[in-house]
């Protein structure tokens, strides 16, 4: 009964004791669903009322129910208020992200064996539960868009099903979570807008991101070098699958994610993530030194975001070998030299912004480069040509002819001299030869009047 029109929960719905898949997504149901109405629908297995009005539900009568999905309402209160959803210990699958809900995470959702919880958009506030037992059977978390603070909780590591991990746009205080390196599923990490904090250094545990395919670690409080030993097992970013079969949405097994994305200068969101979309959001952190060359192996990477840091050193050539790119930004740092025409090479560079750094000499001008504004290419005081208003100038040194190498044969090089000189005392004999033939006959006149005319104003400037 989705996209019915609806304005209230139907009330024949009661008589129907055997009913164990209800839709009533996308209509205009409103305020509350009282005890009375939803008592009859006991053996409900499945419902959706996303995308509706509903402020309060008095009561959960679904005992055994293992998808709800009350997201995209304007539900309020705590989530201990109505009765608290952990009385639903079949719940697999839980929805209540985009309502006005306020309190703290009950500790049981950190043992409820859901697969998918998703609590995004809200009012929360605490911190995270650090009740995830070993074997847990969580596969997408998603808070983000809240107030939580604290820790992450460290027994998230036992969660070795986890694919998605966002706490994006919250106030949590803690280092890099190294530990997530033993989550071999992970391909999702959302960390921005928070306080994190510190370098990502080596640890005793190493990385094993080798899946992971969104990083975006933006608007945090990172420093120190980028993180080379991260980079080098990324290897979801290095591959290309050609197999047509393989692209599909993750949460195709389970549920559907959504995650926001800085592309092409813009915040983005991605209803649902492409099992082939790649991205690494470093952006808004203190982060130094170099851009390792490694990241030139991510064939298959669509955006990268290193703005707003304090990097310095080249530009990498070999980022003309991550062929996918579509978005590279690498503005606001301190960059120097000048801007690798290798880059010329990336056919799906839509975006690519230089501007803010210390970048010197001509602009690229082939490839995508004939399609970038002068905005991408501001504040750099030694860069030159089109799109800027500022024209290269001419190298007035001349082409010096190539030095001779140790190995080269020298009877060749005495054979071209000699043509040289043969060629040079020919052309003095002929130019002599014609001068005495234009003098002696005067012909053509032209050219004798315009001589003799030459010499006469020289005659006398001189005075003789």
């Amino acid at each position: 009964m989705s996209f019915c029109n609806i304005s209230e929960f139907p009330s024949n719905l009661r008589t129907l004791e055997n009913l164990e898949y209800l839709d009533l997504s996308n209509n205009k149901i409103q305020g509350r669903i009282l005890k009375s109405e939803s008592r009859g629908i006991k053996n409900l297995d499945y419902l959706n009322l996303s995308q509706n009005f509903l402020t309060y539900i008095e009561d959960h009568p679904w005992r055994d129910i293992r998808t709800l999905d009350l997201s995209n309402n304007m539900l309020q209160g705590s989530l201990f208020d109505p009765p608290p959803i952990c009385n639903l210990s079949s719940l697999e699958y839980l929805s209540l992200s985009n309502n006005n809900l306020y309190g703290r995470i009950p500790q049981c959702f950190g043992n409820m064996g859901v697969v998918m919880l998703h609590l995004q958009k809200n009012n929360l506030h605490g911190s995270i539960p650090d009740t995830f037992a070993n074997g847990s059977s969580l596969v997408s978390l998603d808070l983000s868009g809240n107030e939580l603070e604290g820790r992450l909780p460290r027994s998230l590591g036992n969660c070795s099903q986890l694919e998605v991990m966002n706490v994006g746009n919250n106030k949590i205080s803690d280092i890099f979570p190294y530990w997530f390196g033993t989550l071999w599923n992970l391909k999702v990490i959302v960390l921005r807008s928070n306080k994190f904090y510190g370098p990502i250094q080596d640890s005793k545990t190493l990385f094993h991101f080798s899946n992971l395919q969104i990083l975006d670690l933006s608007h945090n409080e990172f420093k120190s070098f980028l993180p080379r030993n991260l980079f080098e097992n990324l290897g979801a970013m290095m591959l290309i699958s050609n197999n047509e079969s393989d692209v599909r949405y993750i949460g195709d097994d389970y549920y559907k994610d959504s995650v926001v994305v800085t592309m092409k200068g813009r915040d983005i969101e991605m209803t649902r993530i492409l099992t082939i979309f790649t991205s690494i959001d470093l952006s808004h952190n203190n982060f130094e030194g170099k851009i390792p060359e490694i990241l030139g192996n991510f064939k298959s990477l669509i955006v990268l975001n290193l703005a707003h840091n304090s990097l310095t050193g080249n530009i990498p050539s070999s980022l003309g070998n991550s062929i996918a790119l579509e978005s590279l930004d690498l503005s606001s740092n301190k960059l120097g030299g000048r801007i690798p025409v290798q880059l010329e090479s990336l056919t799906f560079l839509s975006l690519l912004n230089l501007s803010h750094n210390q970048l010197s000499g001509p602009i690229p001008q082939g490839g995508q480069f004939e399609t970038f504004e002068s905005d991408y290419f501001i504040r750099n005081k030694g860069l030159c040509g089109r799109p800027l208003p500022t024209k290269c100038n001419n190298d007035p040194r001349p082409q010096l002819p190539p030095a001779f190498s140790e190995g080269e044969d020298d009877n060749s090089s005495e054979f071209d001299w000699k043509i040289a000189m043969m060629g040079y005392g020919s052309g003095v004999v002929i130019g002599l030869s014609i001068g005495y033939i234009v003098f002696s006959t005067g012909k053509p006149r032209w050219l004798v009047r315009m001589v003799e005319a030459r010499v006469q104003n020289i005659v006398r400037r001189t005075g003789r």
